[in-house]
């Protein structure tokens, strides 16, 4: 908590008379949402589009622990409408076999909940591990796919420039980069679609806890586009550098991967220095309204 913030009134937890409801609200959630919590957990653990889902998720619960109980009276009517809407959408959601707005349900019905026992003050005090939860689950393949050529073309077009810029000849067509004895193939999984997801959905964390302001959280978001998809056009420039002037194999295998990883830790880097600096600017600026920036201790 800042010297500046409003110290957050934290209540007891819910009272004896309370507990049989939330135990019966917990065995109903567990069984209408139990299958679409374990392919979202398979998704988490083998899909690597997914995989930010694992930070995200304990990061959420211990951010709503951390916040903790506020002063609010429940909206019963409220809560209802929003269960209600969930299990609608659950069941719509089966019949069409739509993964993301099955598992978007969860988190409708998690909210009702929410508004039934505690109200609508709580869930303003609990948005940001709510968005985390939101973005922990993964996009639609549609939006994925559709997403992926373009990011592929341009981190394609920009390595090529690169490539071309430290006088190697270069030959582009859409994403594939000939270069004089290799061909580098851009591939979906290199277009930074994945990068991407993570770096925003780690920009959104940034905010939530570092800014105060609304312009400076959604600036840092949209700055996150285009570190990914800088960062990711530098991998491309880098694989075919070293596949030029050192080994084809640097191209490919464990070497790629460590490659990957060690770009995507210079993105983080460079995100950490935009919220910073956008912090310090805002500080500057203004002090913070009491109890607008999010409380993690």
């Amino acid at each position: 908590m800042t010297a500046t913030e409003a110290p957050t009134r934290v209540l007891p937890g819910p009272s004896r008379e309370l507990f049989l409801p939330l135990l019966l609200a917990g065995i109903a959630f567990v069984i209408l949402f139990r299958h679409p919590a374990a392919l979202l957990a398979r998704d988490w653990w083998t899909n690597p589009e997914a995989g930010h889902g694992l930070l995200l998720t304990p990061v959420a619960f211990w951010l709503a622990w951390k916040k903790g109980l506020v002063e609010s009276r429940p909206r019963v009517a409220l809560g209802i409408l929003f269960l209600v809407g969930a299990v609608l959408l659950r069941a719509g959601s089966e019949l069409a076999a739509e993964l993301f707005t099955m598992r978007f349900s969860m988190i409708v019905a998690l909210i009702g909940l929410i508004l039934y026992y505690r109200g609508l003050q709580q869930v303003i005090a609990w948005w940001l591990p709510l968005l985390l939860l939101t973005l922990a689950i993964p996009l639609p393949e549609l939006i994925t796919s559709t997403l992926a050529l373009p990011l592929q073309f341009r981190a394609s077009r920009l390595g090529a420039a690169l490539l071309e810029w430290r006088n190697i000849p270069v030959r582009l067509t859409g994403n594939i980069i000939d270069i004089p004895g290799h061909r580098l193939f851009v591939t979906e999984a290199c277009s930074g679609l994945r990068s991407l997801t993570a770096l925003l959905s780690i920009a959104f964390l940034m905010g939530g806890l570092w800014l105060h302001s609304a312009w400076s959280r959604a600036l840092l978001v949209f700055l996150a586009i285009p570190i990914a998809i800088v960062i990711n056009g530098v991998r491309v420039f880098l694989t075919g550098f070293l596949v030029y002037f050192v080994d084809p194999k640097m191209g490919e295998g464990f070497m790629h991967l460590t490659e990957g990883w060690l770009l995507f830790l210079v993105s983080l880097i460079l995100i950490g220095a935009v919220a910073a600096l956008l912090a310090w600017l805002t500080r500057r600026k203004a002090p913070p309204a009491p109890g607008e920036q999010f409380d993690a201790g």
